[in-house]
This record gives structure tokens, C-alpha cells and sequence, in this order.
């Protein structure tokens, strides 16, 4: 019984993970575009002001989560930790995480920023070029974060124990 209430909150975790990132994605961007549009900075504030809080309070215990869970189930389960689904998970964990942590500061520096200037036209050309390398790691770590789903759904390598 254990193994599957890990198993749910693994799933359910996963899916808030994967879901609010796309959605802080969406959101941010789709701010960000609208706030330059209408010479707005309070939205701009807003926007990205809103996207720090949703990454602090959804996707970073969501992703902890996964990690903890995970390395639970694989106990519970007795799967060997150096088998190829298993570092192949890892990897792309990691991999996410390695395009996620710059993204977080990102984020971190790009709210800063608006909120230091009077408005848009303020903004360094420094702010709108961290916002296209924010948007650019998010477009790896989306394909690894479907990569992982296929892999924690089909188990496609030998998932052996021992």
C-alpha cells in the first residue's frame, strides 16, 4: 500500500511540476509581450513579480518532491539505482534542474529590475536579453520533461532489480 500512495503524489507532483511550469512559461511570456505592448511597467512588475512567487510555491517543492519520491519508490520497489531507466531519469532530472536553477535567477534579477525603473523604455537592453535566454532554457527542459513522463509512463529500458 505504501508504494502506491508514493506512487500517486509522484504522478500528481509530475503533473504540477510539468503543468505550472508551462503555465508560469505561458504567463510570463505572455506578459511580458502584452506589458511591451502597452508601455506598461506595473504589469510588467506584476507579471513577473507573480512568476518568482509561483516558481517558489509550486514548481520548487514539486520538484524536490520528485527527487524524494522517486528514490523512494526505487527502495520500495528493490530496482537497481545504477540501471539504465534509472540514470537515464536522473539525467534528465538533473538536466531540467541544471536549465531550471538559471531560470530561477533569471526570474529573480528580471523582477529586480522592473521594479528599479520608471518604466519600460528604462529597461537595459540587458533586461530583454535575459528574458530570451529565460525563454530559451525553458524550451530544453520542456523536451526533457516530456522525455521524463514518457519514461516514468512506458519504462522502455529494463527496469531490473538488484
Amino acid at each position: 500500500m505504501d508504494f502506491w500512495l508514493w506512487k500517486t503524489a509522484h504522478v500528481i507532483s509530475a503533473a504540477i511540476l510539468f503543468g505550472t511550469g508551462i503555465g508560469i512559461a505561458f504567463f510570463c511570456w505572455l506578459g511580458y509581450r502584452l506589458a511591451m505592448q502597452r508601455n506598461d511597467i506595473g504589469a510588467l512588475r506584476a507579471v513577473l513579480r507573480l512568476t518568482v512567487r509561483a516558481d517558489a510555491c509550486f514548481t520548487a517543492p514539486a520538484a524536490a518532491f520528485q527527487l524524494i519520491s522517486g528514490l523512494i519508490m526505487m527502495h520500495l520497489l528493490g530496482w537497481s539505482y545504477s540501471g539504465p531507466w534509472f540514470m537515464a531519469s536522473l539525467l534528465l532530472y538533473l538536466f531540467v534542474g541544471a536549465c531550471w536553477l538559471p531560470v530561477v535567477w533569471m526570474q529573480w534579477w528580471l523582477a529586480r529590475t522592473a521594479g528599479e525603473v520608471a518604466d519600460i523604455a528604462a529597461l537595459p537592453a540587458r533586461f530583454h536579453r535575459i528574458f530570451r535566454y529565460w525563454f530559451a532554457l525553458g524550451v530544453p527542459a520542456f523536451c526533457a520533461m516530456l522525455l521524463l513522463f514518457y519514461l516514468m509512463v512506458a519504462k522502455p529500458l529494463a527496469v531490473a532489480a538488484g
